[in-house]
């Protein structure tokens, strides 16, 4: 089968690479110059399947209400005129029960381990290289309240088979000792060894690279202009040259739409609604001055809800939501002030280990935005939509790089005739 993939972060590339090696003729298209370029750039890191909760949960309405005028909180609402943004906003809501919360979970941390499985045989199969750490993940609390309630959390992922444990600051420290000059402000934190981080782009160029040694086609500075549908087919896929503005017409037998939030209105023109809508979240990378006491365990911070994972010579933090639309301004005073918060955040924890100045100061801090494709449970949509020939795999939020080579792996089965081996609902709007 010839199969048209369109996008190509992780999702995407992941989807291409195991559609390849289950026999089809692929072709991968980007409006960018190479693979993971917008949203896979320059995430947290973090393979963590021990933190696949779902954002809806019971308390999460009256959190969003206290933080919506807080410029440096972990999530941020901000309406807009905006149909889409309040219908999602209304599911959002429903989903906050405990009985969505639990049945969400369950398929995030389903796709999650099947994910993380998948993931290390395709790099046991590649070779990739891409900063990997396998040294788990650490979370830290420096409120005693919140800390107290963590044991429900961490017991819920010991039930669904991830070894997540509770851990007093002493043990906390010893597993990540760059925590010790912030050491007075903790009360405790969690462990999961399971866990693992490393550098997405990195690793989804490199698996571009595979997929076009195998004989993969990639269309780079391809602009996804239109999906062109007739009754319950689509017929072609009109793409646009980024550097000569020309168009032209490509056909597949199937098409793949992985192209995060983007998705959703390429879809809607074809007329096919889906629940994504994007959040803005941001990242700073930093040289390291200090490698000696920088962090081998990535590590979240729960009071900024931001993590901080080593990539080299480089710390990456990155966190923080905005509910806001397709906006990727770096240069606003709302996105300058979310940019500051990381770094002063780095700083106060880790001080002197890596360099937070300044542009103006001296330094060279790699600020970051990219839009986190969510859905309203926090769930991909995974599977064949509306249009007979068409499939899905996008909405996966803050867990692209956690999902990823599951998800890929997972619809590339499903287009074959398959049946992923997890207990996951997947999506099949015919």
């Amino acid at each position: 089968m010839n199969v048209l993939v369109l996008g190509a972060g992780i999702i995407g590339t992941s989807t291409a690479w195991h559609l390849q090696k289950l026999g089809h003729n692929v072709t991968l298209v980007d409006r960018q110059a190479d693979a993971a370029l917008e949203t896979s750039f320059g995430n947290a890191g973090q393979i963590s399947v021990s933190y696949c909760e779902p954002w809806a949960s019971k308390g999460a309405p009256l959190k969003i209400l206290k933080w919506m005028f807080d410029d440096t909180a972990p999530l941020l609402f901000r309406p807009q005129f905006d149909m889409a943004q309040w219908l999602w906003g209304l599911k959002f809501l429903r989903e906050c029960t405990d009985a969505a919360f639990m049945r969400n979970v369950k398929n995030l941390v389903a796709l999650g381990a099947y994910s993380h499985e998948t993931l290390k045989t395709m790099v046991a199969t590649t070779g990739i290289r891409y900063h990997r750490l396998e040294k788990g993940i650490g979370h830290y609390f420096t409120d005693a309240k919140a800390f107290a309630q963590v044991d429900a959390s961490a017991s819920l992922m010991r039930t669904l088979g991830v070894e997540r444990r509770v851990v007093t600051r002493e043990e906390l420290l010893k597993i990540e000792p760059a925590l010790t000059p912030f050491a007075h402000q903790i009360v405790g934190g969690t462990y999961t060894a399971s866990d693992e981080s490393g550098d997405a782009r990195l690793f989804t160029q490199g698996l571009a690279k595979d997929f076009i040694t195998n004989g993969g086609v990639v269309r780079f500075k391809q602009a996804i202009e239109r999906l062109h549908r007739a009754d319950d087919q689509l017929t072609h896929v009109t793409l646009r040259d980024t550097e000569t503005g020309e168009r032209e017409s490509i056909k597949a037998d199937a098409y793949v739409v992985a192209c995060g939030s983007y998705t959703a209105p390429l879809l809607r023109a074809a007329g096919v609604s889906v629940p994504i809508y994007p959040g803005k979240g941001y990242s700073a990378t930093l040289k390291i001055l200090r490698p000696e006491a920088a962090p081998d365990v990535s590590v979240i911070d729960d009071t900024r809800k931001c993590a901080m994972t080593r990539m080299g010579d480089h710390l990456r933090v990155a966190g923080t939501i905005e509910l806001a639309g397709l906006n990727l301004d770096l240069n606003t005073p709302l996105a300058q002030r979310r940019c500051a918060m990381l770094t002063a955040r780095v700083e106060e924890v880790m001080p002197g280990v890596v360099d937070t100045r300044s542009v103006a100061d001296g330094g060279d801090p790699q600020f970051w935005c990219g839009l986190r494709p969510a859905t309203p449970t926090n769930v991909p949509l995974i599977g064949q939509t509306a249009i007979k020939n068409c499939w899905i795999n996008a909405g996966h939020g803050t867990l692209g790089w956690t999902h990823g080579a599951g998800s890929g792996r997972a619809l590339a089965e499903l287009m074959s005739g398959q049946t992923p081996r997890m207990a996951f609902d997947f999506y099949n709007a015919r």
